[in-house]
């Protein structure tokens, strides 16, 4: 079995991954940077931007905060993956203004694509996880 570090050192800018919160919420990750030793990763949904260490997959956070932990790399089909770029597009072209929602709720209304895109990666990367910590 390949171990974390390996997997983890095969993202590339541009890639997606899962992870999951303490609180068990499912994080959609576009990479946006990495060095050696930290990804950085703009979540899709909410734009909020994170950091993984590159060997372990845990989220970089203050001593004593709960941290994220990258739980699954492998690819989306390119359809899919599609569709998430073009997300964090959508999302990103208006984040921080308020205003656009206010104005314009139908922007944030998911289409069809969208929510099955959503569906499917529930079962997708659940089904392709990450090798365990060793």
């Amino acid at each position: 079995m390949t171990n974390r570090k390996s997997l983890l050192s095969t993202l590339r800018v541009g890639d997606i991954f899962h992870a999951q919160a303490p609180n068990g919420a499912s994080l959609i990750c576009l990479v946006t940077s990495i060095s050696q030793d930290t990804i950085w990763a703009r979540r899709v949904t909410s734009q909020e931007t994170l950091e993984f260490d590159r060997v372990t997959g845990l989220e970089k956070v203050a001593e004593g905060e709960p941290a994220a932990v990258i739980d699954s790399i492998e690819p989306l089909p390119l359809e899919v993956h599609n569709v998430f770029v073009a997300l964090d597009r959508k999302y990103g072209a208006v984040h921080g203004k308020k205003k656009v929602f206010e104005h314009n709720p139908e922007y944030f209304k998911l289409s069809k694509t969208e929510k099955d895109a959503l569906l499917f990666i529930d079962t997708h990367y659940s089904s392709n996880p990450l090798s365990p910590f060793s």
